[in-house]
Formats: structure tokens, sequence, C-alpha cells
């Protein structure tokens, strides 16, 4: 059983799939935690065990592991957690891994490590052109064109962010349930507070799309992923599908590619 753990900002999302799962299928059991830069790998270690049981698992059952990380303290506990007490030598996306993506980026240390997993998923499952937008801690918009080069993209402060930013800054306004509220035109502060950050956002994501379309060419798909895609997807025709789990695929596609083995 392959278990894939993406660790960013805000959240660590964990998965595993089984050794007969499909070529794209979704992962067979999931988690989701708070990232926490001082947590220790045998404190990880104990919720992984616990967390395995819920869904009737045990970690012997975990032959490999993939991590994609934006926190490099954080990466390194997990990496100790499979080392010590998988007994695993995880494969942990970054240069000189094979993804296959080309990046033409800049610099390639530069990129997220999650963005080019997604990116390989992306073009995996639905070809290209494709823009894949990750609401996560930040609003990412990546490119992928019809040849599957990762041409890079654009990066927005979360939803999240800006909901704590306005609370914190603004001391009438407070921090509201992030949904989208009944007409644009809010009635009243929380709507109004709801209003301008989603349906701002959606404004955001129609205009960026907008101009990747435009500079991609052709009719590029456009695949929501993320936290908040189910609220925002919803609300705009600009978004062509929703996959809440295009990363942990995404690393399962590349230990695939590394591993030398077909799950």
């Amino acid at each position: 059983m392959l278990l894939c753990v993406d660790v960013g900002n805000t959240n660590i999302v964990l998965g595993t799939f089984p050794d007969d799962a499909a070529k794209h299928a979704a992962p067979s059991a999931t988690w989701r935690l708070s990232t926490r830069a001082n947590v220790q790998a045998d404190e990880y270690a104990v919720l992984l065990r616990q967390l395995l049981q819920l869904e009737g698992l045990s970690e012997d059952a975990i032959d490999a592991v993939a991590i994609a990380s934006s926190v490099p303290a954080v990466q390194g506990v997990f990496a100790a957690l499979c080392r010590r007490r998988l007994g695993l030598e995880p494969l942990i996306v970054g240069v000189g891994v094979k993804t296959g993506v080309r990046v033409r980026y800049d610099s390639l240390r530069d990129v997220g490590a999650d963005r080019i997993v997604d990116a390989a998923a992306a073009f995996a499952e639905h070809g290209g052109p494709i823009c894949v937008v990750d609401f996560g801690t930040g609003t990412t918009f990546d490119a992928i064109d019809a040849d599957g080069q990762y041409l890079g993209g654009a990066i927005a402060p979360g939803i999240e962010i800006a909901a704590d930013a306005l609370a914190e800054r603004a001391a009438k306004l407070r921090r509201i349930e992030l949904v989208a509220p009944p007409h644009a035109i809010g009635t009243n502060t929380a709507h109004a507070v709801q209003s301008g950050l989603i349906y701002g956002y959606v404004g955001l994501v129609e205009g960026m799309v907008a101009r990747f379309r435009a500079e991609l060419g052709g009719a590029p798909y456009v695949l929501a992923t993320g936290g908040l895609a189910d609220t925002i997807a919803p609300l705009t025709r600009a978004i062509d599908g929703v996959d809440p789990w295009i990363t942990l695929k995404g690393l399962r596609l590349i230990w695939q590619a590394n591993a030398g083995r077909k799950t």
C-alpha cells in the first residue's frame, strides 16, 4: 500500500492507494491534519497509527511513501517518521525526481512541489492545455500546454488569509463563515463581507482564467482543487471540473515513475 503525504502551509493531507487501485483512482482513505512545525516525528507517528486504525488499516501494510511539501521543517519530520517508524525511505518530490512534467519556469527550485505534482496528474487525466486552480493557503493558477509542459502561473492570497486579514485589521469586522451570501449586494455586514470574499474571488478566478486562456490558446480545461474549490466552482462557468485529490493522485503517478513499478 502506498501512503501519499501532501504537506501544505495550512493543512497536511494524507491518502492511501492499495496496490491494485485503478489508474486514475481516488485514494481509498484520506485524512486532513493541521500543519504545525513544532510537532515531532513520534507524535505524528502515533497520530498516523490511530488514523489508520480508524479505517481498519495497519502501518505494516504501508510499503512505500511519497511526499510533496511546501514546508521544509515538516517535510523533515515526516521523512524521519518514515525512516524510524515505518522502515521506509520516502520519495520526496524535488529537483532530480522524475515527474513526467517539463518545467519551463525560470528556476526549477522556485516552483512548489505541489504545483508540479498537480500538473502531472491533471495532464495525465485531462491532457492539455489545462489550467489548475488550487484554493489553498494561496490561490494558485498553473498553466500546462498541449505538450505537457509546465509554463508557470500566478499566486494570489488565499481566501482564508484574506478573511483573517480583514477581521484582524478592521475593528468593526469579524471572522465570518466562508459561504456564498444570498445576493452580491449584502444588506448586512456579514453578507457584505461574504460577498466581497466569495464573489470577489469568483471574479478573480474568471479574470485570471480568461487571461490564461488567451495566452495558452485553444480551449484549456480548467480544474479546481483545494479546500474551497467546492465553494467557488458552482458559482462560475470558468471552472470545468473539481478534483479534491489531484495532488495525492499526482504523488502516486510520480512514485510509479520513480519506483519502476506500477500499482
